[in-house]
C-alpha cells in the first residue's frame, strides 16, 4: 500500500530517532581525507541502501581505488513527462587537528543540550544521513514515483572533488531535472549559485647578486613583486554581469552576506570579483638577490565575468607598480554559475523550509565554488540545502541542532514528493 505526502511526512517524524541514530553512525566512522581509508564509510552506505532494498554499486573513478564514488537509482524516468532528480552527497570530512582544541570527542557522535557533536555533523555527514534516509522511507513506501532518484556519492569532496566531476561528465547526471545537493548551508537561505574560480599567477623576474650589494646592485624580484602586490586590490572593482532576473537573488546574497560577515563592503563579496594572495615563493639563499618571485593568487569570479575586463585588471596593477619584468599567467577553472529561483526545485523548496520553520528562506548566490558547478554546467537546476551551524565547520567543535537534521528530513521530503508526484 502506497502511502501519500502527508504520510512520508510523518513518517519521518515518527523516525526521527532513527534518522539520528544513523547520523551517529556516520559520525563514528573515522575517515578524515585524506589520512583515513575511505572505505568504511562507503561500505556503511552501500549496506544501509542494501538493507532498504535499493541496489548500489561502487566504482572506481578519476582518483583511482583509494577514492571510488557510490551511485544509487530508484524509480523509473523512462515514462514522458517523468521527472529526474539526482541527490548528491560525500562521506569525507577534514582532519579535526589537535585534540586538545575540542570539548569532546570528535568521532564520539555525543549528543548534549539538544545538539549532535562530532566532525562531519555539519559537513555535512548529517546532510548525507537525511538524503539516504529519505530514499529508504520512500523505497518501503511502496510509492510509485513520477521519475527517479539517482543518488551520487563521492569521498574526495574535501581534498579533490573529482568524484562529482566524474558523475557529470560520465552521463550520471544527464537529463536531471534538478539536484539537490546535501552540503551545509542552515535554513535561512537555499544556494543556487556560485562563484566561478580563476588561479592567477604574477611572476617577477630579477637579476642575481651578493645580498651585500642590492640597493646597488642586482634586481630584487621579491621587491618588484611586492611593490605590484600593494595594489592587487584594485581587481575587486571588476563586477560581475547580471541579468534583470538575477536582481532578487543578489539583493538576497548581499543582505546575507552583510548580515553574517562583519565587515564594511562585505555585500560586494557577492557581485564583484574577490581575491586572496594565498602563497609566495621566491630567493633561495638570504645573502643572494632573488632573480625570481612567484604570487598564487585566488580569484573568485560572480556570474557573468568578462576575461577581458579581468586581464585588463589585472594590467593595470602590474603597470601601476611602476616595475618592469613581472608577468601574469591565468588558469580559469570555473565560471560563475546560477540556477533560476522561479524553478520548480527552488519554489518547492523554498515554501517548504518556510512552512516547517515559519520563517522567510533566501535563495541566494553564495561567495565561493563548490561541486554543484558540475550540474550547473549540465544544465541542471541545481541547489545546495542541508542542516549545519556555520561555526565548527572545519573548525574545532563542529556541532549541528537536532531540529535542524529533523527538519531537513522533513523538507526533503516534502520537496521530493512535490517533483515526484506524491501527493
Amino acid at each position: 500500500m502506497s502511502l501519500t505526502k502527508e504520510q512520508l511526512h510523518e513518517q519521518v517524524l515518527a523516525r526521527k530517532d532513527e534518522l539520528i541514530a544513523l547520523c551517529q553512525d556516520l559520525i563514528r566512522i573515522k575517515n578524515q581525507s585524506p589520512i583515513d581509508d575511505q572505505a568504511p564509510a562507503l561500505d556503511f552506505v552501500q549496506n544501509y541502501l542494501a538493507e532498504a532494498g535499493i541496489a548500489s554499486e561502487r566504482i572506481v573513478a578519476d582518483a583511482g581505488e583509494d577514492y571510488p564514488v557510490v551511485f544509487a537509482q530508484m524509480g523509473d524516468a523512462s515514462a514522458e513527462g517523468s521527472f529526474r532528480v539526482v541527490l548528491n552527497g560525500h562521506v569525507d570530512v577534514v582532519p579535526v587537528g589537535q585534540r586538545s582544541g575540542w570539548d569532546f570527542d570528535p568521532f564520539g557522535a555525543e549528543i548534549r543540550d539538544g545538539k549532535l557533536l562530532g566532525r562531519g555533523t555539519s559537513d555535512m555527514k548529517c546532510g548525507l544521513a537525511v538524503l539516504l534516509f529519505s530514499m529508504k522511507l520512500l523505497a518501503e513506501s511502496g510509492d510509485t514515483l513520477n521519475g527517479d532518484i539517482r543518488l551520487h556519492v563521492v569521498c574526495d569532496e574535501e581534498i579533490a572533488g573529482t568524484g562529482t566531476k566524474w558523475f557529470c561528465e560520465h552521463g550520471y547526471a544527464d537529463g536531471a531535472d534538478a539536484v539537490m545537493v546535501g552540503e551545509p548551508t542552515g535554513h535561512e537561505t537555499i544556494e543556487i549559485g556560485q562563484k566561478g574560480i580563476l588561479h592567477l599567477t604574477l611572476t617577477a623576474h630579477g637579476t642575481p647578486g651578493h645580498g651585500s650589494t642590492n640597493n646597488y646592485k642586482g634586481d630584487n624580484a621579491i621587491v618588484k613583486l611586492a611593490r605590484v602586490l600593494v595594489h592587487i586590490d584594485e581587481i575587486i572593482s571588476v563586477p560581475g554581469h547580471f541579468l534583470p532576473e538575477h536582481d532578487r537573488a543578489v539583493a538576497n546574497s548581499r543582505a546575507i552576506a552583510e548580515r553574517t560577515i562583519p565587515a564594511p563592503g562585505v555585500g560586494n563579496v557577492v557581485d564583484h570579483i574577490s581575491c586572496n594572495v594565498g602563497i609566495i615563493e621566491g630567493g633561495g639563499k638570504i645573502n643572494q638577490v632573488p632573480d625570481r618571485a612567484v604570487a598564487k593568487v585566488d580569484i573568485r569570479l560572480p556570474y557573468g565575468t568578462n576575461h577581458d575586463d579581468v586581464v585588463a585588471a589585472v594590467d593595470r596593477v602590474i603597470a601601476g607598480s611602476g616595475v618592469s619584468g613581472v608577468e601574469a599567467s591565468y588558469e580559469w577553472i570555473a565560471e560563475g554559475n546560477v540556477t533560476s529561483d522561479t524553478c520548480t526545485l527552488v519554489t518547492s523548496l523554498k515554501k517548504n523550509i518556510e512552512d516547517i520553520w515559519g520563517e522567510e528562506c533566501l535563495p541566494a548566490y553564495q561567495w565561493a565554488s563548490s561541486d554543484a558547478a558540475h550540474y550547473r554546467r549540465l544544465g541542471c537546476p541545481t541547489i545546495q540545502f542541508g542542516p549545519c551551524n556555520n561555526d565548527g565547520i572545519h573548525g574545532y567543535n563542529e556541532d549541528v541542532d537536532i531540529i535542524d537534521v529533523v527538519h531537513a528530513a522533513e523538507i526533503y521530503m516534502l520537496t521530493l514528493c512535490d517533483m515526484l508526484g506524491i501527493a
